[in-house]
């Protein structure tokens, strides 16, 4: 991983040199449709308070819990027991992106979305919220965070999730068995070059010309970026959007000519 002073020096070359993410000199009508109703929607959905209450409790929970880390491993902390508080601080996305990710889902209604690393679950309330009747799948590898998830999910009568725990390596490919062609995936479950990549392969093999695949913390390694680099040269892919902290791949037959944006977010 990057020390915070690289990742921030990173951050800097990145807003400085991104498009200014109000859609000015977007020629795809796509991406800039992304930009003025995605991505730039200030709309206060309904859902937001109630999961930012949900974070807020997390933060104050002192109590400690069992992480399996089965990734590369956390920026804050290297002990097997940490409190549900530091990993709701560290570990779970800022509301930010949480937001985006429910605003993703409102605007291109998927058929299903499934989640690669659930931690304390609150990205996976933003998905599960946008459309209360819409499946979401999360995969979780440490079953103490998963058993908090869980109990996150019934404090706010989420009842379109599932939740599966268990080694990615096993329970990915069982998952797209069942899944058959995934709409919408996050992935933010292993921050390892290969492991992003065996992800990405065998995704690549089932998704569609609706398939969005969102890629986490694409810029927190060298490793990490080149697994990023390595997705968007991937024949499949016809559009990529870097928001610096996460990576957004589209497979849209109708974009003739592979288009890579990076945009100010």
């Amino acid at each position: 991983m990057y020390t915070p002073f690289t990742l921030a020096s990173k951050y800097v070359h990145y807003y400085l040199t991104a498009g200014n993410g109000k859609g000015h000199g977007i020629h795809s009508p796509f991406v800039f449709d992304f930009v003025v109703h995605v991505l730039n929607d200030r709309r206060n959905f309904y859902a937001y308070t109630e999961i930012e209450l949900l974070r807020n409790k997390l933060l104050r929970n002192t109590e400690e819990i069992e992480v399996e880390d089965l990734g590369a491993g956390s920026l804050s902390s290297p002990h097997r027991k940490r409190a549900i508080g530091s990993i709701a601080r560290h570990a779970a996305k800022p509301g930010k992106y949480g937001k985006l990710l429910f605003r993703m889902v409102e605007r291109y209604e998927p058929k299903n979305v499934l989640e690669l690393g659930t931690s304390l679950g609150i990205s996976t309330c933003y998905l599960a919220s946008a459309h209360k009747q819409m499946p979401v799948l999360t995969l979780e590898g440490a079953p103490a965070v998963a058993a908090q998830a869980l109990r996150n999910f019934e404090d706010l009568g989420l009842k379109n999730i599932r939740l599966i725990t268990g080694n990615f390596d096993t329970t990915l490919p069982k998952v797209l068995e069942v899944v058959g062609s995934p709409d919408f995936v996050f992935i933010d479950g292993n921050h390892r070059k290969q492991t992003t990549l065996n992800y990405f392969h065998q995704l690549v093999q089932r998704v569609n010309h609706r398939s969005i695949l969102i890629f986490d913390d694409i810029h927190w390694s060298r490793e990490m970026e080149e697994a990023w680099e390595e997705i968007r040269k991937h024949p499949s892919v016809t559009l990529t959007i870097d928001l610096f902290f996460i990576g957004i791949v589209f497979f849209k037959p109708e974009i003739r000519q592979v288009q890579h944006f990076t945009i100010r977010f």
